[in-house]
């Protein structure tokens, strides 16, 4: 082999003067790196030849904005046996261990991503060197999709990291930045871009000594290895059900039993690949991948980027949009007649940057793009204005229209409503096809979904402008039409009023949640409800049987005196439980039957059932996605059409 490139269909590679040989993954015809069955052969005939030309060292690295996100989910679809699935995993499993088994030093440059398969291929080098940057992340996010790490992740990751900080990754799905990566291990050094590719070229020429495990942790990884395998499954038991959630138990007991290798014993019904393939849970986690994906693409085909977002209302909902879009680098002008509002709205935030930064400077930085406006000036410069205050018709309307006069032309004017209709919010503005609905849910920083509302008169093009500043903030936008409590709101009101109607025939609280914990759901309805506030439950029901043209019911005895007595739920430190430490005090659950979950769950099926007649959003596939990812609807059942499609058949 000489100095010139050799190439493949998605690998490139050539040797420099120091003799080292940089392999490029460029997948062709995609804006991603993935691993398809094409990609592996290519790989490992590349790895055959430049091992033939024994070089001094190897360098991986992308030719794309990130590094490799994994294997090809698409193949995962196109499995018709459990044969093929297994052949293919085979596949990977041997071309990353012909990659670790090179006699001379072998770097992986990552830059952005390194998820899943692009992760285990990191791990095959000998070294890692990442970009400094906040868009660097490493993850293993098989669990999410119901599958487990078969190409060696569950093999190796634990001796590199020690088993804690592994299964932190491994059970969870969840990514570290490179500087975390760094501190656990997972990464050799980590460097700004300028020396990004000097450094993997000087670390390959090197070959430093491995870095050593702790003693506790080379015990974990020994003679306390079933202590942790305990400990973990208690930890995970906490957050899934077994029969729900196989993929993580599968995990552990792969680490356990077999080292991680799943070709150890290929037919353990505890952790075997086929019995998680074949598992309903994994095809309807695959379904969610591709109906997140579709949410994504919304985002996709608009020019507009928003740099500068002013934010009125400092509330719980404003201060959080206001922060977040600070996190995610853009300037941020936030309003409130209330001076003490935003005071407390900064301190939010910063409790948030510091949670999620992690770092003294980018934490400043994000604190100086959040700028105290109480005057409003803000607006005049603004690409994007997002009103949050209070859910009153007559004061959004006054401030509309006030808005309408102050901002930018060409600015994007939205609300953060969540009951009002835009059509009546819209009667204020001379112009209102400039108004559309960015919907948030609460809390801001962890929930997906946001509705991106189009009213009658709303200029699609607009529309069009929200979704592309929901992908900004790396949030998933769903399109629905104007109506009253648009998608999610319109199917929690009936579930979370038909829970406080059992609660006053006598129900316990923590019985109604445990049923529905028990269907699925990340959290009962009583929980909920606190979460959400106790008198935003109360107004937003008396305002959506409103504006559905119904008769005002009584509202639920127990909630009106909640709410009466002052005890809002976590807010206040008190509604339907006592919350210490942001948790709620539950006391035990009596038993319960399977009737009690369908009574519970039957009106957010019907509620789901009406949306989609009504065409709030465009088909059943939207609203399962919005339901799970703005509403916590079980995932592992497919989204609530699909599950009564399932059970119909």
């Amino acid at each position: 082999m000489d100095r010139a490139r050799t190439a493949y269909r998605h690998w490139r590679y050539e040797r420099d003067a120091d003799g080292l040989v940089w392999l490029t993954f460029d997948k062709a015809g995609e804006s991603a790196n993935t691993f398809s069955r094409e990609a592996l052969a290519e790989l490992s005939a590349a790895l055959d030849e430049i091992a033939a030309a024994a070089p001094r060292g190897l360098v991986i690295r992308s030719a794309k904005e990130n590094f490799i996100a994994g294997a090809d989910v698409e193949e995962f679809t196109r499995f018709r046996t459990h044969e093929e699935a297994l052949e293919f995993v085979r596949l990977g499993w041997d071309v990353l261990a012909k990659l670790r088994a090179l006699p001379f030093p072998t770097t992986a440059m990552v830059n952005g991503f390194c998820m899943g398969g692009g992760l285990e291929l990191a791990l095959a080098c000998r070294y890692r060197v990442a970009l400094d940057d906040p868009k660097t992340r490493f993850a293993f996010p098989e669990v999410m999709l119901g599958i487990l790490p078969a190409w060696h992740g569950v093999q190796w990751l634990p001796p590199l990291v020690g088993p804690a900080a592994a299964f932190d990754m491994l059970l969870t799905g969840r990514a570290v930045d490179a500087r975390r990566a760094k501190k656990i291990g997972l990464v050799t050094e980590t460097v700004p871009l300028r020396i990004l590719e000097n450094t993997a070229r000087l670390v390959t020429l090197e070959a430093p000594p491995p870095r050593r495990l702790s003693l506790p942790d080379r015990l974990m990884l020994g003679p306390l290895k079933g202590l942790v395998v305990a400990q973990a499954r208690k930890r995970v038991a906490k957050r899934a059900r077994r029969e729900h959630y196989p993929a993580p138990y599968a995990i552990l007991a792969l680490w356990k039993k077999y080292g991680g290798d799943p070709f150890a014993n290929p037919e353990d019904p505890e952790c075997s690949i086929r019995m998680l393939f074949e598992h309903p849970t994994t095809k309807n986690l695959i379904r969610l991948f591709f109906l997140q994906e579709r949410l994504k693409s919304f985002g996709k085909g608009s020019a507009f980027a928003a740099r500068h977002v002013h934010v009125v209302g400092a509330g719980v909902m404003g201060g959080d949009i206001a922060a977040l879009c600070a996190l995610r680098g853009l300037a941020v002008t936030l309003q409130d007649t209330s001076a003490e509002r935003i005071a407390q709205a900064l301190a939010r935030a910063a409790k948030l940057f510091s949670r999620r930064l992690r770092d003294v400077r980018r934490e400043r930085d994000a604190m100086d793009r959040l700028i105290p406006d109480v005057a409003g000036a803000g607006a005049r410069r603004a690409d994007l204005v997002i009103e949050a205050i209070y859910e009153d018709l007559q004061a959004k309307q006054a401030l509309f229209a006030k808005l309408e006069a102050e901002a930018k032309p060409g600015a994007l004017l939205a609300t953060n409503t969540s009951s009002l209709r835009l059509a009546d919010i819209a009667k204020a503005l001379r112009d209102p096809a400039r108004l559309v609905g960015i919907h948030f849910f609460n809390p801001v920083p962890q929930m997906m979904l946001v509705e991106v509302v189009a009213g009658d008169r709303t200029d699609p093009a607009l529309a069009q402008r929200a979704c592309g500043f929901v992908r900004q903030l790396d949030k998933l936008p769903l399109p629905v039409k104007d109506a009253p409590g648009f998608l999610v709101n319109r199917v929690l009101g009936p579930y979370l009023q038909n829970a406080f109607r059992m609660l006053d025939e006598g129900t316990k609280p923590e019985t109604i949640d445990a049923a529905m914990e028990a269907f699925g759901m990340p959290m009962g309805p009583m929980e909920l409800a606190d979460t959400v506030g106790l008198d935003i439950c109360l107004h937003a029901g008396r305002s959506l049987a409103k504006r559905t043209g119904g008769a005002e019911p009584e509202p639920p005895q127990a909630l009106a005196n909640k709410v009466a007595l002052g005890h809002l739920g976590r807010k206040s430190g008190q509604g339907i439980y006592r919350w210490a430490d942001g948790k709620p005090v539950k006391g035990r659950p009596e038993a319960y039957g399977p009737d009690l979950v369908e009574a519970l769950i039957e009106p957010y099926l019907a509620e789901a059932q009406a949306v989609l007649a009504e065409g709030i959003v465009a088909d059943a596939d939207l609203v399962d996605a919005g339901l799970v990812f703005g509403s916590g609807f079980a995932p592992f059942r497919g989204g609530p059409l699909h599950y009564l499609a399932e059970k119909r058949k």
